[in-house]
């Protein structure tokens, strides 16, 4: 995934830092946006694992900090549940803004809670995932109880929270002790999957419980047996990013692939955007591009590269069958390959140079290093780049 720093002003103006993390080899077809769990940050490894497998399947992801965190503008102890939402409403601007609208949330813990509440207030939004999520704002009250009676009586009260002080404010706990999730999700009409685990220290797996009872249709649940509240094992965060990629798919627009069928050996199709280019051989397809030096965006390999390819993977697979036939011991065979263009000797224009380099590995005697060294100009791509080539163009429609 390719991620670059951005911000946008929360509805205060302050400015919120954030992160766009986008797929590396095609344009993102959806956005989403993360809501990270209290007093965290967007930079949780488990938070950049889900948007890299988000990214894996095409899907754009931004992720930020909100207001008064991490190094988002704003004081923290002037920030409560209904301005987190808030955050997440002017993320959601932001996009439709300077790219495509949100079409889905998700949240991990505390987050998990408010992207419930932002989901009615967001029209583009089409799905919502919850990690972690608590059924109740109110559950992260727990986490500074012994300074409650101080904030009831001088309206504030500074508490360690992960081992770091925060100030928290007599509104902070009266607006989550006044969100009402259930209401909320009895109201909420979008595919919801409620992600948790059974051994949650922190937010009991009853509160997935409670969620999923209270969500309408269609809503899943997935069990994260043996994982913590923070997903700090990347196995778990890896999987769970996975898994809320492949069930989302279900609810979103996705353009498909030009994948043209053809009669023919190999067809390639290159629309009016760029010089992204979809090739079908065969039963498979692949991508290839130029690169951003000349205008592509590196989607793919280049033609050349392609070419390239084709020389390299011949050469291997025909040692590989000489090597199999002379019962030779050898493990591997790997064949590196450059293309590069120089002038001819008699100066009358230039010839493409392919430049091959092999390694073998296992038990070789020198002898038949060699033998393989001379195998390899036989194997047939080398033949067709190193001798003339007929090329007929003719119109198909």
């Amino acid at each position: 995934m390719s991620s670059k720093k951005v911000n946008f002003k929360n509805s205060k103006e302050e400015v919120l830092a954030a992160r766009l993390e986008v797929p590396d080899k095609q344009d993102a077809h959806n956005y989403a946006i993360f809501a990270h769990c209290f007093t965290c940050n967007k930079n949780l490894t488990a938070v950049r694992n889900i948007a890299r497998a988000l990214n894996d399947a095409g899907i754009a992801v931004l992720r930020f900090d909100f207001t008064g965190l991490g190094e988002s503008e704003g004081e923290f102890e002037d920030t409560n549940f209904t301005s987190n939402v808030s955050d997440l409403v002017s993320a959601a601007d932001f996009l439709e803004k300077e790219y495509k609208a949100p079409t889905v949330l998700i949240g991990h813990s505390l987050g998990g809670a408010a992207v419930i509440f932002a989901a009615g207030k967001i029209a583009s939004i089409k799905a919502l995932a919850t990690v972690g999520a608590p059924s109740s704002p109110a559950h992260v009250s727990h986490l500074f109880s012994g300074g409650l009676e101080e904030i009831q009586a001088n309206g504030e009260a500074e508490v360690s929270i992960g081992g770091r002080p925060f100030t928290v404010k007599k509104d902070f706990i009266d607006d989550i002790e006044s969100a009402d999730l259930k209401e909320t999700l009895e109201n909420l009409r979008k595919p919801i999957l409620v992600a948790h685990s059974p051994q949650d220290m922190t937010v009991e797996v009853e509160n997935a419980k409670m969620i999923y009872h209270l969500a309408h249709h269609p809503k899943s649940f997935i069990s994260l047996d043996g994982a913590d509240h923070l997903l700090t094992n990347n196995k778990d965060s890896t999987y769970i990013g996975n898994v809320i990629a492949g069930w989302v798919e279900r609810y979103l627009d996705i353009p498909e692939v030009d994948t043209t069928k053809t009669k023919h050996q190999v067809a390639v199709a290159i629309g009016n955007d760029n010089y992204t280019c979809q090739i079908t051989a065969g039963k498979h397809t692949l991508t290839a591009d130029e690169p951003e030096s000349i205008g592509g965006r590196d989607y793919g390999p280049t033609p050349y590269e392609l070419v390239s390819a084709g020389l390299g993977s011949c050469t291997v697979v025909t040692l590989r069958m000489y090597a199999d036939r002379k019962e030779w011991k050898l493990d591997k065979i790997i064949c590196h390959v450059n293309h590069s263009k120089r002038e001819k000797e008699d100066g009358s224009g230039q010839e493409d140079i392919f430049t091959r380099k092999l390694e073998f590995y296992g038990k070789m005697e020198e002898k038949n290093v060699a033998r393989l060294l001379q195998i390899a100009d036989k194997c047939p791509v080398h033949k067709t780049l190193h001798a003339s080539s007929a090329i007929e163009t003719s119109l198909l429609n």
